[in-house]
């Protein structure tokens, strides 16, 4: 398969884009490399692929109907996997606007693409927060989403509905994941594990808002690019959650972290953030019964594996913003 992959240089998709070489299709990766976050991550990422064959990149911004217009004619894929995103809660109260030009006018140019060109398949990548700060757990995916409690977690589902819209329409085959908490080597410096362990290494103060209780479903990004590449089947249209099926307290996570560089944290607790909520846990018996995933690493071994990662590179993970 020829494979139009969005945010090819991110955390998620960069590893989407590995399985799917390693399996023999071609991709076509999209990314405008913005600075959402610290660019060096995701040169470095890019820099992993960029020799690999059978696989191309465009510099190009998805909310720019035109340039990706262009880009998307000339490679007439036969699936598109949208993981170019707009993503953190807190970042989107400060700017909304870039987020919806992103997560939403990004969508929907792809999907009028996809609808003009005749592409069959479309896989979004969605968030675990559009469930907001529900108490029944674990999360499953009829749950209503209607209480967002982000402009991130509301753009995400305008996506969503936008993409039903065009399956409904068109008859595209639609697959739309909810993630929960990705985390692992070479991860986004804005997420909790990235910065914790780089704390606990330098001997600074790890910041934990609130008592460190809250608990989150943390996915290592493995999983969740092998889930995606499942997607890539014939659904219908479908959301589907891709988590953990294990969540755990930012304490513990910490614990873990200490125990694999040796060394202890000091802990300086914040004010709670009223953004984050008290708990995410992922359902995932659709994705078992619908595509045959679930989570193959343990938690113990992906917070190793970001380690590892972080000692390798620490020359550029120490110096990246945070």
């Amino acid at each position: 398969m020829k494979i139009l992959l969005t945010g090819a240089a991110g955390f998620i998709a960069s590893r989407v884009a590995h399985i799917l070489l390693d399996r023999g299709d071609e991709v076509v990766g999209i990314d405008v490399m913005n600075d959402a976050y610290d660019p060096r991550l995701k040169i470095w990422r890019l820099a992993q692929l960029e020799d690999r064959p059978r696989f191309s990149f465009y510099r190009t911004d998805i909310s720019n109907r035109r340039e990706l217009e262009k880009v998307v004619s000339v490679a007439q894929p036969d699936a598109v996997i949208n993981l170019a995103a707009r993503a953190g809660v807190r970042q989107s109260v400060d700017d909304p606007w870039i987020y919806y030009e992103t997560n939403v006018t990004g969508t929907l140019n792809l999907l009028e693409l996809c609808r003009s060109l005749g592409i069959p398949k479309f896989i979004l990548s969605s968030t675990s927060s559009a469930y907001g700060n529900q108490l029944k757990q674990p999360f499953t995916e009829d749950m209503p989403t209607d209480s967002p409690l982000s402009p991130y977690a509301a753009s995400k589902k305008a996506a969503e509905v936008l993409a039903y819209t065009y399956h409904d329409i068109y008859d595209i085959d639609v697959t739309v994941f909810r993630y929960f908490t990705v985390y692992g080597p070479a991860g986004r410096p804005d997420m909790s594990i990235f910065r914790f362990i780089r704390w606990v290494d330098e001997g600074v103060p790890v910041k934990v808002y609130g008592d460190g209780s809250q608990r989150r479903d943390f996915t290592f990004v493995e999983d969740i690019a092998r889930g995606t590449v499942a997607g890539l089947s014939k659904v219908g249209y479908e959301i589907i959650n891709l988590g953990g099926n294990g969540p755990v307290s930012l304490l513990e996570i910490i614990a873990i972290i200490e125990e694999k560089l040796e060394k202890k944290a000091h802990i300086a607790f914040q004010p709670p953030n009223p953004l984050d909520v008290a708990a995410t846990w992922a359902d995932i018996s659709k994705a078992e019964r619908l595509l045959g995933w679930r989570p193959q690493s343990s938690l113990e071994a992906g917070v190793e594996a970001a380690v590892e990662w972080y000692r390798a590179n620490r020359t550029l993970a120490t110096s990246v913003e945070m």
